[in-house]
């Protein structure tokens, strides 16, 4: 790293000590946060031939900021790497402004690097079978019983978990076709296979504790609502006794609804009413979580794809 000027190691070291004693950040942050700006302050010393000291700073260019990034990305760094790296430097020339009245309009119009969107990892049908089987292993009947209800009715009809919790006793017996409050309170319609209003009843049927119609279906062991964190522990504990990855949430459940009705030839619109998403753009991911699987598929069969 290259040696930085008075000037320039002064502001850093006021700026570190602020974030320390006024923000209170931590050891770890504080030291992620000089490393990234001392890096960026030696690259603008080399770049730019001159010592970067205040007035410097604010004289740095859109141009200085982008071959600044571009030598980071050549040197390896991730899209999520140089985008922290850039947040780290926004918030120093935001000290910069408001301690030194030094401001930098490139700053302000740089663009962070776009990372590539991370594809949904849904539970392979047999893994999430598996899944549901394991849980139904609970030392309490009941207990095991309604976890295996909920993550029947996520997976069966594409719930976030929040909107399968969010279900009353009085929605028992489900029908059919259920209403369900998603996300900014919107309600959609969702259909309800016969195994997992079979699952939902015999959880009923085992439930010890008395709950009115306005009480939540899935209820916790003291009769209060039951916990995200709980449905999740469980999963967590039966993907761990078959050796599922770490991805095989009760959300990657959803995934799987949305990725097996695509693959079962249905409609992208239909798909994206029946998961509650606001934007097309959001449910077209799945397209791409098949195409990779064929893929996958074709480089294990192919015999080129064998070597």
């Amino acid at each position: 790293m290259v040696a930085l000027s008075g000037a320039a190691a002064d502001l850093l070291d006021r700026w570190l000590a602020q974030l320390s004693a006024v923000r209170q950040r931590s050891a770890k942050t504080v030291e992620a946060y000089r490393r990234d700006v001392a890096g960026y302050l030696g690259f603008l010393a080399l770049h730019t031939g001159s010592p970067m000291g205040r007035q410097a700073l604010g004289q740095v260019s859109l141009g200085d900021l982008r071959a600044w990034m571009a030598a980071e990305r050549a040197r390896g760094l991730s899209s999520a790497s140089l985008a922290r790296a850039l947040s780290a430097v926004r918030a120093f020339y935001k000290w910069l402004d408001a301690a030194e009245g030094v401001d930098c309009a490139a700053i302000h119009v740089v663009r962070s690097p776009k990372s590539p969107a991370r594809l949904p990892r849904p539970v392979p049908e047999t893994g999430a079978r598996a899944v549901l089987a394991a849980v139904s292993a609970h030392g309490q009947p009941w207990i095991a019983a309604r976890d295996q209800a909920a993550l029947t009715l996520i997976w069966g009809s594409g719930l976030r978990i929040s909107e399968a919790l969010g279900l009353r006793q009085g929605d028992a017996p489900l029908s059919e076709v259920i209403r369900v409050t998603g996300k900014g309170g919107k309600e959609r319609d969702v259909p309800v296979l016969p195994a997992a209003r079979e699952a939902v009843e015999h959880y009923l049927d085992l439930c010890p504790h008395a709950a009115g119609p306005g009480e939540a279906l899935f209820l916790g062991a003291r009769g209060g609502p039951l916990s995200p964190r709980l449905l999740q522990k469980a999963m967590a504990e039966a993907r761990m006794a078959l050796g599922l990855p770490a991805s095989a949430t009760p959300h990657a459940l959803r995934h799987s609804f949305a990725t097996q009705l695509l693959a079962a030839g249905g409609d992208l619109r239909a798909i994206q009413e029946l998961l509650g998403h606001a934007s097309l753009s959001t449910t077209q991911v799945y397209t791409q979580v098949d195409e990779a699987r064929l893929m996958e598929i074709y480089d294990k069969a192919h015999p080129k794809g064998r070597g």
